[in-house]
């Protein structure tokens, strides 16, 4: 249930009110608008009489969420969130890139690769540290000594940090990364949502591979339920038919997600697609449906890649994806 103030309510008309609804029970979102001031309940509200709130001196409307995404709702928050991961804001205007390898190899390679992100006009560094991999076979990430690597490289080049966490039980190892991504498998671990629900750190969630819209929002009501409202939400393509790119790139669910949370939504156009000639187009078609910011994969060495060569971009390829996606921005 969200309930509307007017402007002319006072501090401690809010407080008061507030405080009444704490006592039946309810936590309390305040929201405060350019035009007034909302009030977000979160619990069981099937007690609360909406004619006897109607009827305050203080409240323009009341509005029961129908929704089964309550706090993700934009009903709820009225103002778009602004994310903040190590000084770097996304969201609410706020447009942010994100590159670096999809998996962290050796120092030399994570190093070259900051390198790239950080000319070619990246304001945060990615690295894959615990690499979740469809046969048990490849490549699965330097793990620990991968994340320290990770935060060498971003230290040396000034960008804060991002890598993918597999489970609850890592979450220790991550206190000098600056925030932490929820792959596709992962979309739906709930005990793994819960875990980061609890904590202050940025998260980024990526859509699962046959996740709905819906789907998404609920895995990021989870992580909001427990507290943490630190969420990025990422679209990285699902999984149809088509098998000639790895993923189709649903570029409706951007402009979608916008309209029914506040929560910031940035694109992949490199796990979208799997190939790097088609990310320059993917990137500038993000912009235009209104992301708040890209993910990009970017290797100094594609070919020799130990997972998603095909899909990285090379220092000059990453160059030209950042001239035309600011391009594309400049216009809007």
């Amino acid at each position: 249930m969200i309930a509307v103030l007017k402007k002319t309510a006072t501090r401690q008309q809010i407080d008061n009110l507030t405080g009444w609804f704490e006592k039946q029970g309810l936590r309390v979102n305040e929201s405060q608008g350019e035009f007034c001031t909302v009030l977000g309940l979160i619990g069981n509200t099937a007690g609360i009489d909406v004619d006897l709130l109607q009827g305050l001196d203080i409240i323009e409307t009341v509005t029961r969420i129908s929704d089964s995404f309550k706090q993700v709702n934009r009903k709820f928050q009225p103002e778009a969130t602004v994310v903040d991961i190590g000084g770097v804001k996304i969201g609410g205007g706020n447009f942010a890139v994100i590159a670096g390898p999809s998996s962290i190899e050796s120092e030399e390679q994570i190093m070259n690769a900051a390198m790239i992100a950080k000319v070619g006009g990246a304001n945060i560094l990615q690295g894959g540290t615990f690499k979740s991999r469809t046969s048990p076979y490849d490549f699965q990430g330097l793990h620990e000594e991968g994340i320290s690597f990770l935060v060498k490289a971003g230290k040396e080049v000034g960008l804060p940090v991002v890598t993918e966490i597999l489970s609850a039980e890592q979450l220790p190892l991550f206190d000098e990364v600056d925030a932490l991504q929820i792959g596709a498998r992962n979309m739906q671990n709930y005990e793994l949502l819960r875990a980061l629900g609890k904590s202050s750190k940025p998260v980024i969630l990526k859509r699962g591979q046959a996740a709905t819209v819906k789907e998404l929002l609920m895995s990021a009501e989870y992580i909001m339920s427990e507290g943490n409202e630190n969420i990025i939400l990422c679209e990285r393509g699902i999984r149809t038919y088509e098998t000639y790119t790895k993923n189709t790139f649903d570029i409706s669910a951007i402009p979608t997600l916008k309209e029914l949370t506040h929560l910031p939504v940035i694109a992949d156009p490199s796990q979208a697609t799997g190939k790097a000639s088609l990310v320059k187009r993917m990137a500038m078609a993000s912009v235009v449906a209104g992301s708040d910011g890209l993910e990009m994969d970017v290797h100094p060495n594609p070919e020799s890649a130990k997972s998603d060569g095909a899909q990285s971009l090379t220092g000059v390829q990453f160059t030209e994806v950042m001239e035309a996606t600011n391009k594309a921005r400049s216009i809007l």
